[in-house]
């Protein structure tokens, strides 16, 4: 009888021990992943979109892998978006929360069933509550036809200067600078020498060039009035350089007596006279500090002009004239050749993307 009591009684023991393990064990795995569905909306109007939560709580040290959902939920339910999963950290980084959305809607009107969502947490199977959704379809009120409107007829848009405008200036840039490209692989292909014209002032005859300057002095009195040293430096210069073309010795590096005595073995004295006297004014205004009086300076000009009338040379009327331009022909250097071939790689350049701009804006404005 004590043996019987006594394996009852251990019987019971060991049931009772394997119980409380089993109650102990078994909600700790039930919290160890839960897996939760949710809808915002259980009724949608057709075309009206809702979202489909799903929630998972887990180890943060076990693996997890979403479903893979594409197109559709059901049939007659379409998936517009999944959004990227979030993921809350609790209990100091031991537990995560990790959230989906999927946003759904549907064309058709009826009550759908959406079967459980399913996730795998290292290799096993969870699953989600399942979840429905009514679709209603849009009530139209057959009493008042009036209210609805049929489909609208294509309507032309008219084309504005805003939607040309790039285009139309590509055009003219690629019509000018194809210009540009062609008229420099003719001149390449040709080879021609570049022609330059040069056009040479004629040079006047002694006497007209000395009488040009005494002209310019003569017409700037205040010259002659408030610096005679100039007035003097000015109408000699003019003198020593048409004795030094007229009579052929370097009159500018010479003195006034040094002139005078070259000139008196082609004239004769007195007809250097007044020559004489004016290169001694000039001395005497330029060294001396000398002030002449206005008359003076207005005679001494005279005197020079009557030496350069007496002493010049008439020209021959039958003497061929000098040219008043020539041309030039210099042939293109290896230099100038690169730099046309560089030109005529730029502009076909430009030209081709210019006409890129154009044929993109033609295909965008009307196709």
């Amino acid at each position: 009888m004590k043996n019987t009591i006594f394996n009852y009684g251990k019987r019971v023991l060991g049931a009772f021990c394997f119980a409380s393990l089993y109650l102990v064990s078994v909600p700790v795995n039930a919290q160890q992943v839960t897996v939760r569905a949710s809808i915002d909306s259980l009724q949608l109007l057709v075309g009206e979109q809702t979202k489909v939560h799903l929630e998972v709580s887990m180890d943060a040290d076990r693996k997890l892998q979403l479903p893979v959902i594409k197109d559709t939920l059901v049939r007659g339910v379409e998936v517009l978006d999944i959004a990227k999963p979030d993921t809350q950290k609790l209990n100091d980084d031991k537990r995560w929360v990790i959230s989906q959305e999927y946003t759904i809607t549907s064309f058709d009107s009826a009550l759908y069933y959406l079967p459980p969502l399913e996730v795998m947490v290292e290799d096993q199977k969870y699953r989600s509550e399942s979840l429905a959704l009514k679709v209603y379809s849009i009530p139209v009120d057959t009493l008042h036809p009036d209210q609805f409107f049929g489909p609208k007829t294509v309507v032309e848009v008219p084309i504005e200067w805003q939607d040309i405008d790039v285009m139309v200036y590509s055009i003219i840039l690629m019509l000018l600078f194809g210009a540009a490209c062609v008229f420099l692989i003719v001149r390449l292909k040709n080879n021609k020498p570049i022609i330059r014209i040069i056009k040479i002032e004629p040079k006047l005859p002694p006497h007209q060039e000395a009488m040009k300057h005494i002209e310019e002095i003569k017409a700037n009195k205040n010259v002659q009035r408030e610096d005679p040293k100039l007035y003097y430096t000015e109408l000699t210069d003019v003198i020593r350089t048409y004795i030094m073309e007229r009579f052929g010795f370097n009159a500018m590096e010479m003195t006034s007596s040094e002139i005078i005595e070259h000139l008196l073995q082609v004239k004769d004295k007195d007809s250097l006279k007044d020559l004489k006297y004016l290169f001694e004014t000039a001395d005497l205004v330029k060294f001396a500090k000398h002030a002449p009086m206005m008359n003076e300076n207005d005679m001494n000009l005279v005197n020079a002009v009557d030496f350069i009338n007496e002493t010049k040379l008439e020209e021959d009327v039958n003497a061929k004239k000098e040219p008043t331009e020539i041309k030039v022909e210099e042939k293109r250097s290896k230099q100038e050749r690169i730099a046309l071939m560089c030109s005529i790689g730029a502009t076909g350049v430009i030209s081709a993307v210019c006409l890129y701009i154009v044929v993109r804006c033609i295909i965008d404005l009307f196709f």
